[in-house]
């Protein structure tokens, strides 16, 4: 088998001795957090090639991008964008490479119609052959012909392996616990386009965090579609005299990760919320005391068509739980999942009220083809989607505010996320965003400074140095 890594190497070497100059490139990610960790390996494995990060897509020498399909309109921005980027290779740049991984190239169709209609991109790779991207560079540099490989290599090494080295962000990262869903929601394109729940090693998990926690990372976000599940089909992998790890087990070891002072995570599914995980929550003091647990809708009978495997009354019996441990709640929701009735919509503005959300993420329903919500045809008008977004944000956006107005005149313990001379943007452990003054590099980021809360808005509060 060719060393595609060297070869690729040594092309590049060989740029860079000609022209004086290396190869670049750039990376646009769309989506998940999950992809941002993903782009940053990327990333990583390309500088191994030999290549230096560009400026911009229109000045880069191969220009990557890490794709999702969650949504419709995530598909047509990323379209458009390879279209803008087509003038620029046939104009200016035409030693231009044009490569497309991710979700949305995963996806047969979307493949097959890069391959019909934008042959002027020239690598096309899936969620499960990341890796293989220095074999797929060589082979349309050599042969001169666009690539389509969408292949699923689960048993070859993965990214993760690829020290990162550069981050978007010094004080925190996120670390892939696990790859993969089996829940299959009715809605949801993500099982096709990841695969199956796959769990890392756990002593490979903590190597990585302790090396971030050496490197100066302060704040860690444990990623996976669904991190309650970790440990499934993880077959021998123990740190714990012969007792397979899970979820509330593995958050005990990374929370004795020195240097460390937040560990987050996402995404959960309320049907594996476990009351270990809430005591693990509650009890570990690294561990923030806010979760994202997707509700989704309020109606049972809608979460049934969705296959969310929970009722309104399992999730309201969850978020009781949750909130009497201290822990503070976001979400996500779908309005205008078809068939939805205005008694469903109700039953979703219900829960909203009596959880009191400290955050949402909310969205009308957008068809994924492949998926069975796809073969629907009882689907909800936009019109009347629109309507009940509109009144779902008028429920939600009063209480957000009413919550933070409840902290003014509290002092809260805010990590430093962003400085613009002296305005500062912090988040506390409940995640929820600060604004602040202090004199110009008074802190640094992944700081954690007390800010006394004296203003508040929906999405923010304000505050002062205490």
């Amino acid at each position: 088998m060719h060393n595609y890594h060297g070869l690729l190497l040594a092309h590049n070497d060989h740029i860079a001795n000609t022209t004086g100059h290396r190869p670049s490139f750039f990376i646009r990610t769309y989506g998940c957090q999950m992809n941002s960790r993903d782009s940053e390996k990327l990333a990583a494995l390309l500088t191994q090639l030999g290549y230096q990060e560009a400026q911009s897509l229109e000045t880069s020498d191969l220009a990557l991008f890490n794709t999702c399909c969650v949504r419709e309109s995530a598909e047509n921005r990323i379209f458009g964008h390879l279209s803008r980027l087509r003038h620029t290779k046939e104009t200016q740049k035409p030693d231009m490479l044009i490569a497309v991984g991710g979700c949305m190239s995963q996806q047969a169709e979307i493949s097959e119609k890069i391959a019909a209609a934008h042959p002027y991109i020239n690598v096309v790779f899936g969620t499960a052959n990341r890796h293989r991207l220095p074999q797929f560079l060589w082979q349309a540099i050599q042969s001169g012909k666009q690539v389509i490989d969408i292949s699923e290599d689960e048993n070859l090494p993965e990214l993760d392996s690829v020290p990162v080295t550069t981050r978007d962000y010094a004080h925190k990262a996120g670390v892939n616990i696990m790859y993969g869903c089996d829940n299959y929601c009715s809605y949801c394109i993500v099982p096709y386009v990841r695969g199956r729940e796959r769990s890392r090693p756990a002593a490979d998990i903590l190597r990585e965090i302790e090396a971030l926690a050496a490197d100066g990372v302060k704040e860690i976000m444990l990623l996976g579609q669904n991190v309650n599940s970790y440990g499934k089909r993880l077959a021998n992998d123990s740190l714990d005299s012969g007792v397979i790890l899970d979820f509330p087990t593995l958050l005990r070891h990374v929370n004795q990760v020195p240097g460390l002072e937040r560990i987050r995570f996402m995404t959960s599914h309320p049907k594996d919320f476990s009351n270990d995980l809430v005591a693990a929550v509650r009890d570990l003091d690294k561990v923030c005391k806010s979760v994202h647990l997707p509700l989704q809708s309020g109606s049972t009978r809608v979460l049934e068509d969705m296959n969310r495997q929970y009722t309104q009354d399992d999730y309201l019996a969850l978020a009781a739980r949750l909130q009497q441990a201290g822990i503070g709640l976001s979400t996500d929701i779908i309005v205008g999942y078809p068939g939805e009735t205005e008694d469903d919509f109700i039953a979703t503005l219900e829960v909203a009220r009596k959880v009191r959300f400290l955050g949402a993420f909310t969205f009308i329903y957008s068809k994924r083809s492949g998926t069975p919500a796809a073969k629907r045809t009882d689907l909800v008008p936009r019109k009347v989607s629109s309507e009940r977004f509109e009144r779902l944000t008028a429920t939600i956006y009063p209480i957000l505010l009413e919550i933070n107005q409840a902290k003014v005149g509290s002092t809260v313990h805010t990590m430093v996320e962003e400085t613009s001379g002296t305005a500062i943007k912090g988040r506390t452990d409940d995640n929820t965003l600060v604004h602040f003054d202090a004199e110009q590099g008074a802190y640094k980021l992944g700081q954690i400074v007390p800010v006394r809360i004296t203003s508040a808005k929906s999405f923010y509060v304000c505050g002062e140095i205490v």
